[in-house]
């Protein structure tokens, strides 16, 4: 008894932690929203954004914007993903892929990848082909230089163990090096996926008529806050459990060192 008991704080515990800082926030922006120190259109409340988020989504409205966002931040996220990592693998692996990508990422990266979402619309139009193309860029960069870091940081004592037990290239590779760097190459596709979200809801709200980005963009232009902000809480919600799946999966894969993300 005392030990399920115990197992009951403990999970309720864990829930309150993360659950405590948007308690907070909600307090403070209700707060705020009730003084007058804000306009009320601008900053509805609480309870207006709850009930805008209700029977947006009892319409269908939400589930059908946020799906169309989805759909492309994923299928972006997913080829940078798999691309990323073979790249990043090469370029560890191979000098002559690496002189000829480094400079690539090196120059690349600092780039704002949306300033070059115009030059994607005029080559792709305006739907999810150009959006998924931007979101794979941006993507690509983190999950590709975080392989190589992790497999360059792979100590040499490994592969030379490897080599002596008589490995070949490829057994080396899958069985001592892809596990090795299995850490760092998670930490690239955890910072990758944000930004798909990011990206998919931005290029959203330049040009479309579907997905969350649009949905906002046009909710706010028709001065209905409460249900722009109802978008914004989906894309934070969907960002939330995305993160949270990933982590589940790095805690299965990459079992013998879990991450501190959630509680063990």
């Amino acid at each position: 008894m005392r030990d399920r008991r115990a197992w009951l704080y403990q999970s309720i515990g864990q829930l309150a932690v993360p659950l405590f800082p948007l308690i907070v926030l909600a307090v403070m922006w209700e707060v705020l929203s009730r003084s007058g120190a804000v306009s009320s259109r601008l900053m509805p409340s609480v309870v207006l954004i709850g009930q805008a988020f209700y029977e947006e989504l009892l319409s269908g409205q939400l589930v059908f914007h946020a799906s169309a966002s989805l759909f492309r931040a994923l299928t972006g996220f997913g080829l940078a993903v798999v691309v990323g990592v073979v790249l990043g693998a090469l370029m560890a692996r191979n000098q002559w892929i690496d002189a000829l990508f480094e400079p690539m990422f090196s120059l690349g990266y600092p780039v704002p990848k949306i300033a070059l979402y115009p030059v994607f619309i005029f080559a792709l139009g305006f739907g999810s082909p150009s959006k998924i193309a931007l979101i794979f860029l941006e993507c690509i960069f983190p999950v590709a230089l975080n392989t190589y870091s992790g497999i360059k940081a792979v100590e040499r004592k490994y592969r030379w163990s490897a080599a002596n037990m008589g490995a070949s290239s490829m057994q080396t590779f899958f069985k001592v090096l892809l596990p090795a760097a299995a850490p760092t190459i998670f930490t690239g596709i955890r910072v990758a996926l944000p930004l798909s979200m990011v990206i998919v809801v931005l290029t959203e709200m330049i040009g479309d008529s579907r997905g969350l980005g649009y949905f906002i963009a046009y909710s706010s232009a028709s001065f209905k806050y409460p249900v722009a902000y109802a978008a914004v809480a989906a894309v934070a919600l969907i960002g939330f459990m995305l993160d949270r799946t990933l982590i589940f999966l790095r805690n299965h894969i990459v079992f013998w060192q879990r991450s501190d993300a959630t509680p063990i």
